[in-house]
């Protein structure tokens, strides 16, 4: 343990080979421990490490190092999505780069491509997982393709379909028309566009020169209109309810209906209704027993044909627009044009314009298995932490809409549907199942062709929680380990992922899939913007595992990770807990240089020094706080907790306090380096669910344990968790130690904060002192005299001297006499001015956050930095204050 500072890069990748060669990572279904199961969010596997992923899996490996050192089986199950469009899209690119497609190619043989791809360089962001530090139960690792998995998809859709819940129908999706299938709402992007607000105006049926004004942002969808909607108390278009309109370039009659989705405020208060291009539209149409009339293909260009009118046919929509909109000026049935920025939906992998698109796709009746998921929660079968996202979950279910679960896509679950020759579907685990029954309907053998659609991916992700389990076999791992203890995950697949498992997991399994959901925050960037490659803030985790090593980022993002609050990530937060690693590195050598290792077998109960005595009772204390942090979910307490005890309690106060006692032979020197040693290992414990490539390295040295764990040693991440319980406390000693590091903390204040240079020794003065104050000043005194840097230290007899700065310390008051140190005036004098700054900016900064203007239109992030700017100069002008008081004697 030579080096200076921890080498995280030669140490990381020795260790996790290591810890992953023991097999320890590995659940133990046959045990009779407390089981405790955590399923990873499964990534894409096209997917690489990204700061999201860093934090969510650190906060997982947290819990599962606590809970297996706890003593509980504990079971991280492994396992990456195939990412069906994600995937698609690589392998289509690199086929491009050969020259051919995968039209060319057919479906088996690019399907064998894709296969192909994933063994060489799907499992990415697996090994970087390993480089973070997470002990996944490796050998377990699923896949969503794999042949288990994929069994278990379809058995629930075969299940599903036959109880009602999965059927076909025509409705509107989001149609991607680059990629020619529907995509998720997760994969729509909305982004800020310019455009326009065109405001039309639509012939009254029967009253020559009468028009109805529409306004719109898409002109060239008003050939599929089929009624204008208008709002029921809106006087200026009420007598035209039940009438009808002429729909200009068409000639086609459309009624006029009263709707409340007609906002009165907005626009001309009249809206056309396009059901088959517009999902308010489509509910308005049903509504009202509108015709949904499809006028875009696939390529979202106007049919080549009826019902679009020969001029626009097999259009681009975007040349539509332009021609239609010209058509109607010449015509004279534009009243004005208006500039409108609004949000336009993008394929988020595509990036074109998505479409609301009336196509015959696979739904799964969402609102039937909605009720259960929504009553366990309700129940308290599941809960949210922290809690407030359980109102998120309700607004979405209790909101549900059919779940489009069909892709028309190649890579991903085959829908296990065949269609006979006169439309009628066969729902079947495979194609001789679906002949069986073909053949029984028909009463002879016919002909099948199967659904080319694959399922989407977060059908299978759905089953996540039980399918990688050994669903539908009742294996031993379903019965130990279903439900869950925990999922981590982001607030952003609440509805896509944590309620589709709430949903499977209730109807297929009978019960919850996990007892609890922790939800944690965003990852930003240090001015709290969303990480983008567009802004250039992107911060890799890779980048900074190497700088700095995966501890110290995983530290981070664990002491940032305040519930409900995003994290707002700098490179030099990661550089400064990098230095707590430090400092801890440092500590372990100055103890190993002592020789601090507590002998096998020592009971810190016979420790009787009251210093000793004072570092184990405050050890218990970081103990059982640390213990009740995690408990609640609290990973910044836990990390902040032990950030405090380590560096300030530990390092700064007891080492510096046991110096005298180390450096003299004797009975108290032993209980000392048994005491200090002691206190190490536990530190060593509590951090190493954050921090466990350090601390298992200096376990190994800090008793000659060897250079890591091995086969055949013992390691760090098995050794049983600290129970404060067992730890013992002395309240007198913790008192009187408390006092001094008080009483020593109050000097360096003042000394700071009156410039008194540092080298500078000068006397306290202990004025109304009394009984065990003065007890333990004289029991004391020498650490008193080093630490603050004192020439003396006394009780104080007769008047204060002028030029004095005071402070109360229980019944005392702490006398620092500075005339001769610093000049008090120019000190009063610099003093009062920096006051008078920060009081200046506070005022600022109050004005600017009592403007309701700037609240509501600033960036959240530029709000945020304001009152995080008022608070720091709160804080700093009273502690100016407080000094300037001090020397106003």
């Amino acid at each position: 343990m030579t080096d200076k500072t921890f080498p995280h890069a030669e140490v990381e990748p020795r260790l996790y080979a290591a810890w992953e060669r023991s097999g320890l990572f590995g659940a133990k279904p046959n045990s009779t421990a407390r089981p405790y199961c955590i399923v990873i969010p499964p990534p894409n596997v096209t997917g690489s490490l990204h700061m999201g992923h860093a934090l969510n899996n650190t906060l997982q490996d947290v819990l599962i190092r606590w809970r297996r050192m706890s003593g509980d089986d504990v079971l991280w199950m492994p396992g990456t999505d195939h990412a069906g469009i994600a995937t698609q899209m690589v392998v289509e690119r690199m086929l491009a780069a050969e020259g051919t497609s995968r039209q060319a190619l057919g479906r088996e043989a690019f399907l064998e491509r894709v296969w192909t791809w994933r063994e060489q360089s799907g499992g990415t962001i697996t090994r970087q997982l390993r480089r973070l530090g997470c002990s996944l139960d490796w050998p377990r690792e699923r896949f969503t393709m794999d042949a288990g998995l994929s069994r278990a998809v379809t058995e629930v859709f075969v299940r599903l379909y036959r109880e009602g819940l999965i059927y076909r129908a025509k409705r509107l999706v989001n149609w991607d028309p680059k990629f020619h299938s529907a995509i998720s709402d997760l994969e729509v992007e909305n982004r800020e566009v310019k455009g326009n607000l065109w405001y039309i105006r639509y012939p009254i049926d029967g009253e020559d020169g009468r028009f109805i004004v529409v306004a719109t942002t898409r002109p060239e969808t008003m050939l599929g209109d089929t009624a204008v909607a208008v709002h029921p108390e809106d006087e200026r278009w009420k007598d035209l309810i039940g009438r009808h309109a002429i729909l200009p370039l068409v000639g086609r009659r459309i009624p006029i209906v009263a709707d409340a989705y007609s906002d009165p405020t907005k626009g001309s208060g009249a809206v056309k209704i396009t059901p088959a291009h517009d999902f308010n539209d489509f509910e308005v149409g049903r509504r009202h027993g509108l015709e949904a009339i499809n006028i875009l293909d696939r390529d979202a260009r106007l049919l080549d044909g009826p019902p679009v009118p020969e001029p626009y046919r097999g259009l681009d929509r975007f040349e539509a627009r332009k021609r239609i909109v010209a058509d109607l000026e010449a015509l004279g049935l534009i009243e004005k044009v208006e500039p409108h920025t609004h949000m336009v939906p993008h394929g988020d992998r595509s990036g074109v314009v998505i479409e609301p698109y009336l196509t015959d796709q696979w739904f799964v009746d969402a609102k039937t298995l909605a009720g259960p998921a929504i009553a366990a929660v309700e129940a308290g079968r599941t809960r949210f932490v922290p809690k407030q996202w359980e109102n998120t979950y309700f607004a979405w279910l209790r909101a549900i809409e059919p779940w489009c679960i069909s892709r028309q896509l190649w890579w991903g679950h085959q829908i296990p549907a065949w269609y006979a020759p006169d439309g009628a579907i066969f729902v079947a685990h495979d194609e001789a199942e679906a002949k069986r029954l073909a053949a029984e309907a028909y009463g002879h053998e016919v002909a099948l062709e199967r659904d080319p659609d694959v399922l989407d991916t977060w059908f299978s992700s759905a089953l996540w929680p039980f399918s990688t389990l050994g669903w539908p076999d009742k294996t031993p791992e379903l019965a130990r380990y279903y439900p869950g203890e925990v999922l981590v995950t982001g607030f952003d697949i609440i509805f896509f992922w944590v309620a589709r498992m709430m949903m499977m997991g209730l109807h297929m399994m009978g019960e919850v899939p996990f007892r609890t959901v922790y939800v944690h925050a965003l990852v930003r960037d240090e001015r709290g913007q969303k990480m983008s490659k567009s802004k250039g803030n992107v911060i890799d985790p890779l980048d900074l595992i190497d700088t700095f090593g995966a501890d110290a980022l995983r530290f981070t993002l664990c002491a940032m990770a305040a519930q409900g609050r995003d994290i707002k990530l700098s490179t030099a937060r990661v550089e400064g807990y990098r230095n707590f690693g430090t400092k801890l590195w440092n500590a372990a050598r100055f103890c190993r240089m002592n020789l601090c290792v507590a002998p096998v077998g020592w009971d810190p109960a016979s420790a009787r020094a009251t210093l000793n005595r004072w570092i184990l009772g405050r050890l218990a204390e970081a103990a059982r706080h640390a213990t009740e942090a995690l408990e609640q979910f609290r990973f910044d307490a836990y990390a902040g907790g032990l950030y405090q005890f380590v560096w300030g309690t530990f390092c700064d106060w007891y080492l510096e306090l046991a110096k005298p006692a180390l450096a003299e032979e004797g009975a108290l020197r032993e209980e000392t380096r048994a005491t200090a040693g002691f206190v190490l290992d536990v530190i060593l414990a509590l951090l190493h669910p954050v921090m466990p490539f350090i601390t298992e390295e200096i376990w190994h040295l800090q008793a000659d344990r060897g250079p890591g764990p091995c086969e055949g040693r013992r390691t760090l991440m098995v050794e049983p968790w600290p129970d404060a319980a067992t730890l013992p406390r002395d309240p007198a000693a913790e008192a009187e130690v408390d006092w001094v590091v008080r009483l020593v903390s109050e000097v360096r204040a003042i000394r700071a904060e009156t410039n008194v240079p540092p080298a500078r020794a000068i006397p306290l003065f202990l004025k109304d002192a009394y009984g065990t104050t003065l007890d333990r000043l004289a029991r004391w005194k020498e650490p008193i005299l080093r630490l603050a840097r004192l020439s003396d230290v006394s009780p104080l007899a007769g008047e204060v001297p002028k030029g004095s700065a005071q402070a109360v310390l229980d019944e005392a008051t702490l006398v620092l006499p500075l005339a001769e140190v610093i000049d008090l005036e120019a000190e009063r004098a610099r003093l009062a001015r920096e006051v008078a700054r920060h009081a200046e900016e506070i005022a600022r900064l109050d004005a600017k956050l009592a403007n309701p203007a700037f609240v509501s239109r600033a960036a959240e992030e530029v709000v945020e930095e304001s009152r995080e700017r008022r608070a720091a100069a709160a804080e700093a002008k009273a502690r100016l204050e407080a000094a300037l008081a001090r020397l106003a004697g």
